[in-house]
C-alpha cells in the first residue's frame, strides 16, 4: 500500500483522506486490508471502529471535505491508530444523555483504547488512540528484533560505515540468515531444506493468523 514503510522495528501506513462521509468506508477497508498484510487481523474488528470514530469526528467537528490524515502505525505490542486535521480546538469528554447518538465518541476510543490522547501539531491536532495486539506474530517480530540487535552488537564494525539503523537492521538479517544456512549446512542439512522448512511455518503461522480473525 503507498505510504507504508516496513522497515526498522515499527510498521506505518499513512493515508491522506477527505472529510466526507463516503470517504469512511474506504479508510476502514483500507485499515483492514493493512492489518492483515501485517499479520495482525485480530484487531481489525477494533481498529475499523476506532478508525470511524476518529474520521467521523473530523466531519462533525472540524468541518466536511478538508483534507486529513489516517496513520497506521504498529510496533508489536501496539497499534497506534491516529488522524490529523487542521483545527487546533482539541475534543474534550462530555455526559452525553441516554437518548442522544452524539458525543459519545471519546468514550468509545476510552473503552476500546489500551491508551489515547491528544496532541497539537504546527498545522492542527492529532487525535490518537493504541490497541493492545497479542500473537505469535508479534512475538516472533520481537525476537527477531532482538536477535538482529544482538547481532548488530556482534558486528561493531559494519556500523561504522555510516548507514542508517533500518538499513543495518536489513544487511544484518541477510547475514544471519547467511551464518544460519551455513550452520545447517556444517551439521549435514540442506540449506534448501532448511528454507523451505521455515517458509512453511510461516505460511502456516500466517493462515493461522488470519483463520483466527475470520
Amino acid at each position: 500500500m503507498p505510504g507504508c514503510d516496513a522497515h526498522g522495528p515499527r510498521f506505518r501506513c499513512v493515508l491522506p483522506f477527505e472529510a466526507e462521509p463516503a470517504e469512511v468506508r474506504l479508510l476502514r477497508r483500507a485499515a483492514v486490508a493493512q492489518l492483515g498484510q501485517w499479520g495482525v487481523a485480530s484487531v481489525a474488528e477494533e481498529a475499523e471502529l476506532l478508525v470511524t470514530e476518529l474520521a467521523t469526528n473530523v466531519i462533525k467537528h472540524v468541518r466536511g471535505g478538508v483534507s486529513a490524515t489516517l496513520i497506521l502505525e504498529w510496533r508489536c505490542e501496539r497499534l497506534r491508530v491516529e488522524v490529523h486535521d487542521k483545527s487546533q480546538i482539541l475534543p474534550a469528554p462530555v455526559q452525553a444523555r441516554c437518548d442522544e447518538e452524539c458525543g459519545r465518541g471519546l468514550h468509545l476510543l476510552a473503552a476500546l483504547a489500551a491508551d489515547w490522547g491528544t496532541v497539537l501539531t504546527a498545522v492542527g491536532k492529532s487525535v490518537w488512540c493504541e490497541i493492545a495486539v497479542q500473537s505469535a506474530v508479534c512475538q516472533r517480530v520481537e525476537r527477531a528484533r532482538g536477535a538482529l540487535e544482538r547481532y548488530k552488537e556482534s558486528r561493531p564494525f559494519m556500523a561504522a560505515r555510516g548507514r542508517s539503523e533500518a538499513a543495518f537492521l536489513d544487511e544484518s538479517a541477510v547475514e544471519l540468515i547467511a551464518d544460519l544456512l551455513h550452520w545447517a549446512a556444517a551439521q549435514g542439512q540442506d540449506p534448501d531444506d532448511v528454507l523451505d522448512q521455515a517458509q512453511m511455518h510461516y505460511e502456516a503461522e500466517a493462515e493461522g493468523e488470519a483463520a483466527a480473525a475470520a
